[in-house]
């Protein structure tokens, strides 16, 4: 396992980060994305310290506060150095039905959601605090204000987001800097070899502004995992057969998964282990999020780590996912390419 710093701060991260969404969720979405008992999160948490992971990430609303309370149960079970660990966790989604200050990102919903997750997770600070999503009806400055407040009262480490589009990225990062408070260092975002999109507009924010990134759901809900056809048939019980989630391209994952699936047979690996090892070559990327509901899945994730892809893989991997050129990137690119060729003289 190797670690890298979470944007511009001090702080190592695992490259692969434990994502707790499988854990608890007894109805509804979250039991189809999820649904695993405490023993069977626990063994996970295991698995992935035993491996090296010291990062892990979950969400408020991740089984409405279950996915919290089993991961600090884990650590509390498994007696894990507080030291040693980086948890991460999230606020913004609805955690009671016709509640009308239940969700949101307003000072009021914020407040009471880091003191109950921090309840459910049993610990006195959060490492990285992350808004789980753009709230457009708060203003970024009321949320910005709390998040400082938060890292001020030593309740939480360093702040980060989840989902934004660039230009609202950017203008907390304004309103940050304007005022002297705590700024965003990291972005949570899904981001895989059939979805480039990210590259348009924030990788290079990213890049600029010296943000970490996070990428969630990195095999695209199991998609990119070379177990399911073109056709839409896949294992039964898998979350895309109920679940079909992100929203992908499919023709053109599946033209993607065609070369993966060489790739993995000449590295003698599996096509999720070509699709993870993908992302954690970009030089973008800071950690990658897996998540795993049994002990196989989460080695063979583990396993990408061990992978190392040769030029020509690369230059195939990237052939088959490249993104169509759009305005104004292809204007940019020709405007500034001479630019970046060193002047020479005759």
């Amino acid at each position: 396992m190797r670690y890298r710093l979470l944007g511009r701060t001090g702080l190592y991260v695992s490259e692969l980060c434990m994502g707790t969404m499988t854990f608890g969720g007894t109805s509804g979405l979250w039991k189809v994305v999820g649904g695993l008992a405490q023993d069977d999160s626990t063994a996970l948490v295991k698995q992935a310290f035993d491996a090296g992971v010291n990062f892990f990430d979950t969400a408020n609303v991740y089984g409405l506060g279950e996915s919290e309370t089993i991961t600090g149960h884990a650590i509390r079970q498994l007696g894990l150095p507080r030291d040693e660990l980086v948890i991460a966790t999230k606020a913004y989604g609805v955690m009671k039905e016709k509640v009308v200050n239940a969700g949101g990102q307003s000072r009021y919903h914020l407040m009471h959601q880091l003191d109950a997750s921090l309840k459910r997770l049993q610990l006195d600070h959060i490492d990285l605090y992350q808004l789980h999503g753009y709230d457009p009806l708060t203003p970024m400055d009321e949320v910005l204000d709390t998040l400082n407040d938060m890292v001020r009262s030593g309740k939480v480490r360093y702040i980060g987001l989840c989902n934004m589009a660039a230009w609202q990225i950017m203008k907390g990062l304004g309103i940050s800097d304007k005022r002297n408070l705590a700024r965003f260092e990291s972005v949570q975002a899904y981001y895989t070899i059939a979805g480039r999109d990210l590259e348009r507009e924030i990788v290079p924010l990213l890049q600029d502004q010296q943000l970490g990134l996070m990428v969630w759901s990195p095999l695209a809900g199991g998609l990119l995992s070379g177990k399911f056809n073109a056709d839409g048939s896949g294992p039964d019980g898998s979350r895309r057969i109920s679940f079909d989630f992100p929203v992908v391209d499919k023709p053109r994952a599946f033209r993607c998964v065609d070369v993966m699936r060489e790739v993995a047979q000449r590295h003698d690996a599996t096509v999720a282990q070509v699709a993870l090892a993908w992302l954690l070559g970009r030089p973008q990327v800071t950690t990658v999020i897996m998540g795993a509901k049994t002990p196989a899945q989460l080695q063979d994730n583990l396993g990408s780590t061990r992978l190392t892809l040769d030029a020509d893989d690369l230059k195939a991997l990237d052939a088959v996912s490249a993104l169509p050129a759009e305005y104004p990137g292809w204007m940019l690119a020709r405007q500034g390419g001479p630019r970046l060729q060193a002047p020479g003289r005759d």
